[in-house]
């Protein structure tokens, strides 16, 4: 995020091509960060409560979620387990021990192929949008943000979400090129061009209000701090506090759309996996409608504290070191 600034000074210090590569800095980063992290807690979870053979289930390595196959009571299509856990250390020491440090990695090759990508426009759009409102809503750098954050999200998401189609149904079983590319002659042949856009509503509805209100909270969090702090520019801790507290608000009022997305992920997931017969999709009201009738108002903030610890530190790494690589580029230009 840049600072405000001063009137007649341009606006947004570095090219885009810096902002690029600050972006995908801070999406390599995250993942490498935060992918051990979720994987060791996946394998925890399956230990406590095994899954369900022949049922999906999600996981998330900080960028993007992840559809697995439950192969049987104990072991996951992605792992062997190698024993029992006596808790979080000792499973990142079996894990590396029995199956090697990449093991800690897993989903991470496809996750750059579409995430960084995604993460670059998103970023990049963002950057240049707030530049062009703040600009024309001067003391108001909060609701540019807002706003800003709100469409990139929204275009990024519009823009990814064919990747998104081909990458999920990569994930259910192995396919080649050729069979993917008459996979999806086949669906655009009986549903149109618009069936490369399944799944967008709900995406869209959790990822553009959590990205407005990011945004905007991460931009009252920074100035704030600043003040307390009696600094103009925003240090790298700065940035990383805000961006966790920004993300842990917008990630508990969204969490109701994320429960939807990933109840449907799930169902479209098993139709694929076992050829079950395409039914006809609930619309995401009435899959929340769903949801409280089975399970109560509770059932639409499932996982609230696993959402949260996953949410906020990835939300704190890849805003710190996007902006920690923004600085370094206005201070190169600089020079």
């Amino acid at each position: 995020m840049k600072d405000d600034v001063a009137p007649g000074q341009k606006p947004n210090s570095i090219t885009p091509s810096q902002q690029i590569i600050a972006s995908s800095a801070g999406a390599l980063i995250t993942s490498l960060f935060v992918t051990p992290l979720d994987v060791v807690k996946i394998r925890l979870q399956a230990q406590r409560k095994p899954f369900v053979k022949g049922k999906c289930f999600v996981y998330c390595n900080g960028l993007m979620d992840h559809l697995c196959l439950c192969t049987n009571g104990n072991g996951i299509a992605w792992y062997k387990s190698p024993g029992h856990f006596r808790g979080t250390t000792d499973a990142f020491v079996k894990i590396i021990r029995n199956e090697g440090v990449r093991s800690l990695w897993s989903g991470l090759p496809p996750t750059l192929v579409m995430a960084v990508p995604a993460t670059i426009i998103y970023f990049t759009c963002y950057d240049q949008l707030r530049d062009i409102l703040i600009h024309r809503m001067q003391n108001n750098p909060e609701v540019a943000s807002l706003l800003a954050g709100a469409t990139a999200r929204l275009g990024s998401a519009t823009l990814i979400s064919p990747l998104e189609l081909i990458r999920t149904k990569m994930q259910y079983r192995p396919l080649s090129y050729k069979e993917l590319r008459l996979c999806i002659q086949s669906s655009v042949a009986k549903e149109g061009w618009v069936s490369l856009w399944k799944g967008w509503g709900p995406t869209v509805l959790r990822d553009v209000p959590f990205s407005a209100m990011y945004w905007y909270n991460y931009e009252f969090f920074k100035n704030w701090l600043c003040r307390r702090n009696n600094t103009k520019q925003p240090t790298f801790v700065i940035s990383f506090m805000s961006g966790a507290l920004s993300g842990s608000v917008a990630a508990i009022v969204t969490l109701p759309f994320d429960v939807v997305k990933t109840r449907r992920q799930i169902e479209v997931g098993e139709r694929e996996m076992f050829n079950y017969s395409q039914t006809k999709s609930s619309s995401t009201w009435r899959l929340m409608y769903t949801i409280v009738a089975e399970n109560g108002f509770s059932g639409l903030f499932a996982g609230f504290i696993p959402r949260l610890i996953k949410v906020a530190p990835a939300c704190a790494i890849m805003i710190s070191t996007y902006e920690y690589a923004k600085s370094f580029f206005r201070k190169l230009n600089l020079e």
